[in-house]
C-alpha cells in the first residue's frame, strides 16, 4: 500500500499507538489501514448413486492455476454469510444446484492470507455447466480424481480428508469429521516446458 484511501497521503509502515504490529498508517489524517486475512468459501458437492459417489470438480478458466482442477470455491463479499458465499460460488463456478451441509474444512493458508472453508454439500441434480471462471465442471469418483493436477494445496487436503472420513464410515464410523489444518506449503510453480 502506498497511498491512504481516505485522503490520498501517502501512508507510512509503523506500529500504531496502542497496537502490537506493523500497520500502514496516514501521517496525514492518522487512518490505520489494517490489512486482514481473506476468507476463501466452498463445497465439496457429491453424488452417490447405487453406492458409487461421485465429487464434482471445476476446471479453472482463470488464474491463477488456469487449468487445474477444483471444487467450487471463491472469496467471500461483503454482507454474505459463509453459507450464502459457499453456494453462490458453486453456483458461479458450476452451475450447480445443492443442498449445504455442515462445515467440514477450515484451513489456515497463512503465507497468503487466506483461510478457506469447505462445506459439504450434496447435489439436488445433476444439472450443472461451467461458469465464466471454470472451463469444465465433471464428475469424478475417488479413483478417477485428477490427483496431479488439482489447482491448491487446500483442495488436495479437503478431498484426501473426505475420502478418509469415508473410509472410516464403511468401517462403522458415525459420520464426518470436521477437520482444521494449517496449509504451510505453497502451490506447485507452472510445469517447465
Amino acid at each position: 500500500m502506498k497511498f491512504c484511501s481516505e485522503c490520498a497521503h501517502p501512508v507510512e509502515l509503523m506500529v500504531p499507538a496502542g497496537d502490537n504490529r506493523p500497520r500502514y498508517v496516514c501521517t496525514q489524517c492518522a487512518t490505520i489501514h489494517y490489512q486482514n486475512p481473506k476468507m476463501v468459501l466452498g463445497t465439496l458437492p457429491v453424488w452417490e448413486d447405487d453406492g458409487e459417489l461421485k465429487v464434482l470438480l471445476c476446471k479453472r478458466a482463470i488464474e491463477p492455476r488456469y487449468g487445474y482442477w477444483t471444487l467450487p470455491a471463491g472469496f467471500m463479499e461483503n454482507n454474505e454469510t459463509t453459507e450464502a458465499a459457499a453456494l453462490r460460488e458453486t453456483v458461479e463456478e458450476a452451475g450447480a444446484n445443492v443442498e449445504l451441509g455442515k462445515l467440514f474444512a477450515l484451513m489456515n493458508v497463512q503465507h497468503v492470507h487466506q483461510v478457506h472453508m469447505f462445506y459439504l454439500a450434496t447435489l439436488r441434480d445433476l444439472d450443472f455447466a461451467p461458469g465464466e471462471e471454470s472451463l469444465d465442471v465433471r464428475m469424478f469418483t475417488e479413483s478417477e480424481i485428477p490427483w496431479e493436477e488439482l489447482a491448491f494445496p487446500t483442495i488436495r487436503a479437503t478431498l484426501e480428508l473426505f475420502f478418509a472420513d469415508r473410509a472410516r464410515m464403511r468401517e462403522g464410523d458415525a459420520g464426518y469429521g470436521f477437520h482444521t489444518q494449517d496449509i504451510t506449503r505453497p502451490m506447485r510453480g507452472p510445469e517447465a516446458s
